[in-house]
């Protein structure tokens, strides 16, 4: 309980991650005055990100360009996370601009044992949250795949991390990589490292839980497949908007190099409670020229009537000639789709 939460304390984290040598952004511990903020952006320079202690899915994130968007941002992004996740504690960052953002799957054992199992692309944001993820990333060499791993082996053992989690970066044009964050626990992500990697990692998840140690070595880990992940959100796929309703007609895709992970059903009436997602279309293939192939003929055989979901949405992005180039970075969405708002 303690190492979850010193991991889901960002600004904690960095600490750990600077003891465990692994790269971290400038920035800052945690702010609680407009002085103190203003102090440390003037040091690293702007522009800065303003980031909740306690945060995830880019609530409690703000952009300060200049001093007055600090003065202006900064109680903006303290009531965000003081209401989304009862603390308000914020920190400093320095902005890297347009990055990638890629993580690293690990498992870790009680008895010291950690491995990596691959690197996800999750760069296809809008708003900071993930839309498409893919192993692996068609951006970076095998060599800086390889260092981000043993980093996020080492940020493991510094914190005393057990069972599946999953280490985040960020990646500059000259493929610098930066310590973010750590989720200690399996994300929704998932099934992309599962297939690549050939591990069942909810199963070793459970057997960590009860005790057993890790039968498999990193240099068992062998990339399979390129696997790319869409996920499918009750959403307008323009605005991005929820959508709720029932559900009148579904059909699921399959056959090979297609997986489906999903609750929904034909008649399903869709809340408005809950995150949008309702469900995950990964496929896979020999390289990723097949794996996007095989999602273009796996997007357009999912029917889902009755509610706006963000099937097209990811049908363009499989034309995009950023995400077919592999360049595309956080940004691209928003700048390129939702540029309007």
């Amino acid at each position: 309980a303690e190492t979850l939460q010193l991991v889901g304390d960002k600004a904690k984290a960095r600490q750990a991650a600077e003891r465990a040598d692994v790269p971290i952004i400038p920035g800052s511990p945690p702010v609680d005055t407009l002085e103190e903020a203003l102090t440390i952006a003037r040091k690293i320079g702007y522009p800065v990100l303003i980031k909740a202690a306690a945060g995830g899915g880019g609530r409690g994130m703000r952009i300060a360009h200049n001093e007055q968007d600090l003065t202006r941002l900064l109680p903006v992004a303290q009531r965000e996370a003081e209401a989304n996740f009862g603390d308000p504690t914020v920190y400093i960052e320095k902005l890297i601009q347009s990055p990638k953002h890629i993580e690293i799957q690990i498992l870790a054992d009680e008895y010291g044992n950690v491995i990596y199992l691959g690197d996800r692309e999750c760069s296809i944001q809008r708003r900071h949250q993930k839309l498409i993820e893919e192993s692996p990333s068609p951006f970076i060499t095998d060599e800086v795949r390889k260092k981000m791993g043993e980093a996020a082996v080492r940020f493991a053992k510094e914190v005393g991390f057990t069972g599946a989690g999953t280490v985040e970066f960020i990646v500059d044009k000259d493929m610098n990589f930066y310590f973010i964050e750590m989720n200690g626990r399996i994300q929704v992500e998932h099934p992309v490292s599962e297939i690549t990697s050939g591990i069942d990692i909810v199963s070793w998840q459970m057997k960590i839980a009860d005790g057993q140690k890790l039968d498999i070595k990193q240099e068992d880990i062998k990339q399979k497949y390129h696997a790319i992940e869409f996920r499918i959100n009750a959403e307008d796929p323009e605005t991005f908007q929820p959508n709720v309703g029932k559900i009148e007609k579904l059909y699921l895709p399959g056959g090979f190099g297609v997986r489906i992970d999903t609750h929904i059903y034909q008649g399903y009436e869709i809340p408005p409670y809950y995150d949008s997602l309702i469900a995950k279309i990964i496929v896979y293939g020999e390289n990723r020229e097949e794996a996007i192939i095989r999602g273009k003929r796996a997007l357009k055989e999912l029917i889902i009537e009755g509610v706006k979901t963000t099937k097209d949405f990811h049908l363009k992005i499989l034309e995009d000639d950023a995400f077919l180039n592999g360049t595309y970075t956080t940004t691209h969405v928003d700048e390129k789709y939702l540029k309007g708002e």
